[in-house]
């Protein structure tokens, strides 16, 4: 009584607190900042990531732009001006254009055919007629990219240069658009849309708007109060943690539906509210526990993104308990549910006549579920990662259509850096020259190696046999580029691009591993975004299954301990990998490639089983004890339990099918991925568990193990009576379904 008389006493103030505080977490979580740099997929610690990081820190951290004009080496004062003009914005290092490099090649006598030999695939295309601009990023620019790539748009424009006669590619205009693209505000629309599903369908169930509004309102507070916590925090969005709010939309309306209907079954008790919620919070509490410890383990991953999802998800978790189960009582103090409503009200779904043939058909339900799971589980070992941000782009969007343009007319964008060290040893320049040349003739016989680039390429061929003259061209070359992007350390260090071309069949690590093997020089490290990436997945992939192994026995030992017997946990466990074995291994069966969001719908699929199953599981205990058959009990329990779990799926992978609509591939990807994942667990929670739990044998002395401690009298005092609808179908089901009782 004691807590119904909290709620009877503050539920106005919890409903107006919320109410109250949502403006103000709402411009919270807008400020949220999004950061999808590449960079921040490597893993942190890595012997490749060393490596990279001292690449940066002796050659700077370099992002470029590319802007390729078609007909632009017909119109070089245009290159020329435009170049200028977008070294004016204080985002912006300085520029390269194709005359600006002649001017210096000429300088150092290299050969005009040499010359266009080593620009053309670089920054010119004579067969096209494309001409190119390279734009280095100051520190400034680095930071933002997005004003960078809008500046540079703005000067193109005033040049009249806007056209599809004009492309910009390269990493930062990537990472902008994937930053807009990924942002709260450009997917607000479709999460809109969700809502008003959601916001149909609840009503639908509850057929009270005042009811439908308040939970739905709880939901939005739910997902503000997580991404402001998360901005508070110091966090940042990025495309994985995009699908945050979605899971607290998830979680929160199954612990409200969860809860409204456990009050609806127990209405015909004294106090209503405090009986059910005697009842949920056991399940609930569970759920979250388990929920929380499988998303948890993906903070021991070495990739940023993941261990921030993991982190933001658990607070996620908890908020959705706190909401769910705290203050949905709130909402039905205020707006109470109607025992006419109730009695006389007939269930929305026909869940009697399906649990009665569940049962009678337990034995052949299992072994067909059981063998469609095992089938499709067969599709886990075959599954493949992917990870191009690229592939993140609308394949109609303009920037993919640059970068696809830049890439087959002009140059390539990926690139191997080869770092060459000449250590303390006193060569003459000339000599590191041809030692540099010698190991680019090297790369360049590697089959995806489409052009390279060094210090050597500004200088001849041949250098001037007078020793005089070679002495005053290396004399000119250091007084007027000096600093240059391809040398440190005083010119121990020497570094060598190598661009990638796209048309390779091979992937990129395989390039990398395969250049390191030609050069074979421990003098000569490699280093490079690209590589790295698809290596990083790999560590990816590996590292996500190893947390989410670990998270499975975890949950399992917790199902263990809270079920008081192994038998019956390891049985629960069955059904939570029922969507993750259907899902995956489909799409492992199609050899379809997953990237890191989708990997993320796991975890969230593994915590939507688990929520299900301890429904389930603490129903059917309770119903054993009153029935002392299994099967029964299994019917019972489907019956009390089986209404909200499908009600929040149908509702919740409704709304995901918004989700589909967005231009954001991970965005659509994951509405895709939710819904079958909504599906597939309805088949495990309530199909192949009730028909499972069904099968168990019956023992006339101790049906389990779990109630060898129940006394007779704790029994009858702790034994919950069942809800109105059981109570006046018992005897008809007994007697329609023999063989589910027998």
């Amino acid at each position: 009584m004691m807590i119904s008389s909290f709620y009877q006493k503050y539920s106005r103030y919890l409903i107006w607190g919320v109410f109250c505080t949502l403006p103000i977490l709402a411009f919270l979580a807008e400020l949220l900042p999004s950061n999808n740099d590449i960079e921040t997929w490597l893993p942190k610690d890595s012997d490749v990531r060393i490596v990279y990081d001292r690449f940066k820190t002796e050659f700077g951290a370099e992002e470029v732009i590319l802007v390729a004009v078609e007909q632009g080496l017909d119109q070089p004062a245009l290159i020329e001006a435009t170049a200028s003009r977008i070294e004016t914005l204080p985002t912006v290092r300085e520029c390269w254009t194709p005359d600006r490099l002649k001017s210096i090649l000429n300088e150092f006598q290299v050969e005009k055919e040499e010359v266009n030999r080593r620009l053309d695939g670089l920054l010119m295309n004579q067969e096209h007629q494309v001409a190119g601009i390279l734009v280095l990023l100051s520190d400034q620019g680095i930071k933002d990219r997005a004003g960078t790539v809008a500046g540079i748009r703005e000067k193109l424009e005033y040049n009249q240069l806007t056209g599809q006669e004009v492309k910009l590619a390269g990493a930062p205009v990537v990472i902008a658009e994937l930053d807009r693209l990924g942002s709260q505000k450009s997917n607000k629309k479709f999460f809109i849309i969700t809502l008003l599903i959601s916001l149909g369908l609840l009503y639908h169930s509850f057929r009270e708007w005042k009811k439908t509004l308040a939970t739905l309102g709880l939901t939005v507070w739910a997902i503000n109060l997580t991404t402001a916590l998360i901005y508070l925090g110091g966090g940042e969005m990025n495309f994985i943690l995009g699908a945050l709010s979605v899971m607290v939309m998830v979680f929160t309306l199954a612990i409200s539906i969860h809860v409204h209907h456990y009050v609806a079954s127990c209405i015909d008790e004294p106090d209503p509210l405090a009986s059910a919620l005697k009842i949920a919070w056991k399940p609930c509490f569970l759920a979250t526990l388990t929920t929380t410890i499988g998303l948890y383990s993906l903070t021991i991953s070495e990739i940023g993104p993941v261990t921030q999802f993991g982190y933001a998800a658990s607070l996620g978790t908890f908020v959705s308990l706190l909401t769910g189960l705290g203050l949905t009582p709130a909402v039905l103090t205020l707006w109470p549910i109607d025992p006419q409503t109730v009695h006389g009200g007939e269930s929305r779904w026909n869940f009697q006549k399906c649990a009665n043939w569940l049962i009678d058909h337990s034995g052949r339900v299992s072994l067909a579920t059981i063998v469609l799971v095992m089938i499709t589980g067969v599709g886990l070992f075959n599954l493949k990662t992917k990870i191009d941000p690229l592939d993140f782009l609308p394949a109609k969007g303009r920037v993919i259509q640059d970068v696809r343009a830049v890439q087959e007319n002009l140059t390539e964008l990926d690139s191997i850096e080869a770092i060459v060290d000449f250590g303390d040893e006193e060569l003459p320049f000339i000599k590191k020259i041809d030692r540099v040349r010698e190991l680019e003739k090297l790369i360049q016989k590697h089959p995806a190696v489409r052009h390279t680039m060094s210090l050597a390429s500004f200088f001849p061929n041949q250098f001037p046999e007078s020793p005089f003259e070679t002495a005053r061209l290396l004399s000119h070359a250091q007084s007027t580029h000096g600093d240059n992007d391809f040398t440190s350390d005083g010119e121990r260090l020497w570094r060598i691009s190598a661009r990638i071309s796209s048309d390779a069949d091979l992937p990129q690590d395989q390039i990398y591993d395969e250049l390191a093997e030609m050069i074979n020089d421990p003098h000569v490290v490699l280093t490079g975004v690209a590589p790295l990436l698809r290596r990083a997945q790999n560590q990816i992939f590996t590292g996500f299954w190893e947390s989410f192994s670990m998270a499975f026995v975890i949950i399992t030992a917790v199902m263990i301990v809270s079920l008081r017997s192994i038998k019956a946990g390891l049985v629960a466990m069955v059904p939570n990998l029922t969507p993750i074995c259907i899902v995956f291994g489909i799409l492992g069966w199609y050899q379809i490639p997953i990237d890191i969001g989708i990997m993320m719908t796991a975890s969230i699929a593994l915590g939507i089983a688990v929520d299900g199953t301890f429904h389930f599981l603490v129903r059917y205990q309770a119903q054993y004890r009153l029935t002392r058959n299994s099967a029964q009990a299994s019917r019972d329990s489907l019956l009390m339990t089986g209404e909200p779990i499908f009600t929040a799926a149908v509702i919740t992978g409704a709304g995901m099918l918004a989700l589909t609509l967005s231009n954001f591939v991970p965005t659509a990807r994951f509405g895709y991925m939710m819904t079958s994942l909504l599906v597939a667990a309805l088949v495990g929670d309530l199909i192949l568990l009730p028909c499972l739990l069904a099968l168990r044998p019956e023992s006339a002395d101790q049906p389990d193990g779990s109630d060898h401690k129940d006394s007779d009298s704790s029994v009858d005092e702790s034994r919950p009576r069942s809800p109105h609808f059981l109570k006046q179908s018992q005897q008809g089901t007994k007697d329609q379904s023999g063989k589910a009782v027998a």
